[in-house]
């Protein structure tokens, strides 16, 4: 009896470590072009096998590879984060010094903890649903969302930080890792999506209520309302506003908005350049019945939102973050509040728009049951 696919992926992905550790002691695979090299030669290598383990399965969903492949590399960055954070060592030495040398910085080590452990376990249950002929679609969307999101942020911000002087050819490796997951987007969002029916009496009556109606739906729009104020004072202080107020708050607040690792100011333009008209749009939606693209986009952006926080904070605390950098001790409270708040606010508008849709849905024909599936 052959093993569940999710296992035979993980056990694969425990090889990544193993990997690691013997470039790091054969000195002739540490040279910067043969790092790269060999980082291609591996994961072929990996994708080769993925076939070989599914090769007699009659129909392979071609994101299986996707989220199989990017398995195997968050066992690298896991890898990562415990050995610059001083529980392991002998794996990441040769890879810091000649491939990727601002993997040591605090933001990256909070990136690799969420693609070691969050990423993973994603896709884990995944490729189970995949196998199980569940839908996983939902899960997929976070995923591409947060991965989206960190690839955004990560590259952009090593080209016009302090380390865009000192590229490697290993950096070039993450350009594949930063298509794949636009294209497995496109894929999902795609495809069509699966709901209850909602009897149309139900859909008719919740899409008469006003926002005013809706306790809920209002208390989110001014939470976005919010996100969208606190975004848009963040980008104007990373472009280096004269006002007393974004003075005040870029050296007793948050001082890592000036980190010269350049993160920390990619990721305040990102958020006003691509998650302020997102909000805005959520906010139309919250207020206009039937915009189904709700359903989708709110998991989505959920999922960037998350991981683009994550790093923030985690890197704004951290201790490899220099000292002047990071959040004065007697303002940790306000910040991580509003940083937190600027995360779960996505985060309870997908749930509120999953948990009771008729809102969002188009009206369907009365005396359906709503027990009963439909694509919608």
């Amino acid at each position: 009896m052959r093993p569940p696919t999710e296992i035979g992926v993980f056990l694969l992905s425990l090889l990544a470590p193993g990997v690691l550790y013997t470039m790091n002691n054969i000195p002739a695979l540490q040279e910067p072009l043969v790092i790269l090299g060999m980082g291609a030669v591996i994961l072929g290598s990996v994708l080769l096998l993925l076939f070989l383990t599914v090769r007699h399965k009659a129909k392979v969903d071609p994101l299986f590879y996707v989220f199989a492949e990017f398995s195997f590399t968050c066992l690298v960055g896991l890898t990562n984060a415990l050995e610059q954070d001083g529980f392991i060592s002998g794996f990441m030495g040769f890879y810091i010094k000649m491939g990727e040398p601002h993997l040591t910085t605090a933001y990256a080590l909070m990136m690799s903890y969420w693609e070691g452990i969050v990423h993973f376990i994603l896709f884990f249950v995944i490729i189970h649903r995949m196998f199980s002929g569940k839908s996983y679609r939902s899960l997929g969307l976070l995923w591409a969302g947060s991965s989206i999101a960190h690839q955004i942020v990560h590259i952009p911000g090593v080209v016009i930080g302090k380390y865009g002087s000192n590229i490697r050819p290993a950096f070039w490796r993450n350009i594949p890792f930063f298509l794949a997951p636009f294209w497995a987007a496109s894929l999902l969002f795609s495809r069509p999506r699966e709901m209850q029916i909602i009897t149309a009496d139900k859909i008719a009556a919740e899409q008469k209520k006003s926002l005013l109606f809706r306790p809920i739906d209002l208390l989110l729009s001014l939470l976005l309302l919010g996100s969208m104020a606190f975004s848009v004072f963040r980008g104007f202080v990373v472009l280096d506003c004269s006002l007393d107020t974004c003075f005040t708050y870029i050296y007793q607040y948050e001082p890592y908005l000036k980190d010269p690792v350049g993160f920390p100011r990619v990721m305040m333009l990102v958020y006003l350049f691509y998650a302020l008209p997102l909000l805005t749009v959520f906010i139309y939606g919250l207020k206009t019945p039937g915009c189904s693209w709700m359903l989708d986009w709110t998991i989505f952006f959920a999922g960037a939102m998350a991981q683009t926080q994550w790093c923030h904070i985690g890197a704004s605390l951290h201790s490899r973050t220099p000292f002047t950098y990071r959040v004065p001790a007697d303002k940790r409270l306000p910040v991580i509040a509003l940083n937190a708040l600027l995360a779960a606010a996505p985060a309870l508008l997908a749930l509120r728009c999953h948990t009771n849709p008729a809102y969002f849905m188009k009206p369907v024909p009365a005396g359906q049951s709503n027990s009963k599936k439909k694509e919608n």
